[in-house]
């Protein structure tokens, strides 16, 4: 039972990255689990994924234009931003 109670319950580090993974791409059955256990142990890590939604909501009006700030980046860019972002 121990065993698989460790497979379950993520570090904060693991947890912080399935957060910012599962938006830009979908998680695994096992890493939503993952993610579902740890957040209902731990209200810092539901508190950051909160606060990530709202940060990536801003930045996605700032590419989009429907910002007073109107950030212009390369698509080139964006694709390698995402690359980076999916191997980690």
């Amino acid at each position: 039972m121990q065993k698989i109670m460790n497979m379950m319950v993520n570090s904060c580090k693991k947890t912080t990255e399935l957060i910012d993974k599962q938006l830009f791409t979908s998680l695994t059955a096992k890493e939503k689990m993952q993610l579902q256990v740890h957040k209902t142990m731990c209200k810092t890590c539901s508190a950051y994924e909160h606060q990530s939604k709202i940060i990536d909501s801003i930045i996605g009006k700032w590419f989009t234009g429907s910002s007073k700030v109107n950030v212009k980046l390369p698509e080139d860019k964006k694709i390698k931003i995402i690359e980076e972002i999916k191997k980690a």
